[in-house]
């Protein structure tokens, strides 16, 4: 590894508290909990479904206070990349960062996919010219029109800045958790206590079916690293925004899967196309206009979580060619707009491809993006404990009390996700899903190679002049 060198960072830092925060919660509640919440209680029952969005959010805060040390001790661009490339070298920090990468990318294709699926509903006639079939599903030329239009238009918006997204983003999360409060008032007021039996549901096989999908949905906390050179608070409280709002999402998810059980009974479920829009028209007297109010607040979820994981997947693809691991052209800073253009123009391309293969794609995305996003968990986990070991008086202005037992954790709970999706499991994931990873795997070692061959520099360590903020808002 070529010695450290130090430069002034090229980001504007005009993200506030409240900005970080709407960035990683928005990103954490996206668009699954209108259209998956009927699933999640059908396969576990609603206190196994509960229960298992609970184990996923204590394994993901076990997580989160790694980086809640980390980002406040490294408060660079790239998160992952720069914890495991200082811990662990470049050949692993390369894998950390493709890894959380295939979860953003995979975060960014969902919601294009997702979006067509909320306008449906809204307007079931709007899918018109047929174009071919995907496992099923009928893709026509509006539905890939809405998703690449979309997409366009969100690539604009991280483009032109993180000050307009970021601005963007609290408007999404406030809607998001404003209709999601009605919907819990609602289903207090007027559910049905019996239709949540059964609690648990197909056994234990049940609850990991629901468990292994968590870590997709609490994708995004780590999202705030990726941005941290344009954070304009102190390092430590950089930290505690992260467990809150992880905090905050499993609370969130909680919630909604016993409001939906409140309202709606299984036969319900198994005949509704969104439980989460039907549970709300229910609740408030079977008005069509409470459901379509629910997918508004679907849609800034969507529109959230995409928002954030673009920021996240941009930031992600800089930091490794910043490190001479991909193709210079990504290290591109806008001079007016100081976002990394072209990064965020390969995040978008990506996304206006998604809808291509419509709505098969987006379970398909769910497990293969949660895959990556757990084995990035698992390395920054280890990171953690080497560089406690390596660099014991590096500045941590949040530190972990325990930080042994909370890694060990980490490191465990990581490690027994990932084996949740191995072949044979009850949870294990299906022939399309390790097609996705092979092909992105197969698409790292190609980037790797070059890289290696090209750059003599690779995997160069960066030294950011980044001066801590004394006062952070409120």
């Amino acid at each position: 590894m070529s010695s450290p060198k130090t430069q002034k960072s090229k980001f504007d830092r005009v993200l506030g508290k409240k900005d970080v925060f709407s960035i990683a919660f928005g990103a954490m509640i996206g668009w699954s909990w209108v259209v998956m919440a009927g699933q999640w209680i059908m396969k576990a029952g609603t206190a196994g479904a509960m229960l298992a969005f609970v184990m996923g959010g204590i394994m993901i805060m076990f997580v989160g206070l790694t980086y809640a040390e980390l980002t406040s001790a490294m408060p660079q661009c790239g998160g992952e990349q720069i914890f495991s490339l200082r811990a662990l070298g470049p050949n692993w920090s390369f894998l950390c960062t493709w890894a959380i990468i295939l979860g953003y990318v995979g975060v960014v294709a969902f919601e294009a996919c997702a979006l067509p699926t909320v306008l449906e509903y809204i307007a079931p006639g709007i899918m018109k010219g047929y174009m071919y079939s995907v496992e099923g599903f009928e893709i026509y030329g509006t539905w890939v029109a809405i998703g690449v239009v979309s997409s366009i238009i969100i690539t604009i918006v991280n483009y032109i800045g993180v000050k307009p997204a970021a601005f963007m983003q609290g408007v999404f999360t406030f809607v998001i958790v404003g209709i999601g409060i009605v919907l819990m008032f609602g289903s207090a007021l007027k559910g049905d206590i019996t239709h949540t039996k059964p609690l648990f549901d197909n056994g234990f096989g049940g609850l990991l079916s629901v468990a292994v999908m968590t870590p997709f949905m609490f994708v995004g906390f780590d999202v705030i690293p990726q941005a941290a050179e344009e954070i304009a608070i102190p390092f430590r409280q950089i930290g505690k925004v992260i467990l809150i709002s992880i905090a905050s999402a499993v609370a969130w998810y909680a919630l909604i899967i016993l409001a939906v059980s409140l309202m709606m009974s299984k036969g319900e479920m198994q005949n509704s196309v969104l439980v989460t829009a039907d549970a709300m028209k229910k609740a408030y007297g079977g008005y069509n206009i409470m459901a379509n109010i629910l997918i508004i607040g679907g849609m800034a979820g969507i529109l959230s979580s995409w928002n954030s994981f673009f920021m996240g997947g941009s930031r992600a693809i800089y930091a490794l060619a910043e490190a001479k691991c991909l193709p210079d052209f990504l290290t591109k800073i806008h001079p007016k707009y100081k976002t990394p253009s072209n990064a965020v123009l390969l995040i978008g391309t990506i996304s206006c491809i998604a809808p291509f293969f419509g709505r098969a794609m987006m379970e398909w995305l769910t497990n293969a993006g949660g895959v990556g996003a757990v084995t990035a968990y698992l390395m920054v986990s280890v990171s953690f404990l080497v560089l406690r070991r390596k660099e014991p008086h590096l500045s941590r202005p949040y530190e972990v009390r325990t930080p042994r037992f909370v890694g060990f954790m980490a490191i465990a709970l990581s490690g027994l996700m990932l084996v949740l999706y191995m072949p044979g499991m009850p949870s294990g994931l299906n022939v399309p899903e390790w097609i996705i990873i092979g092909i992105w795997a197969l698409l790292g070692i190609v980037f790797y190679a070059y890289a290696k061959r090209k750059f003599p520099e690779f995997g160069r360590v960066l030294n950011i002049d980044l001066k801590e903020v004394q006062t952070g808002d409120d």
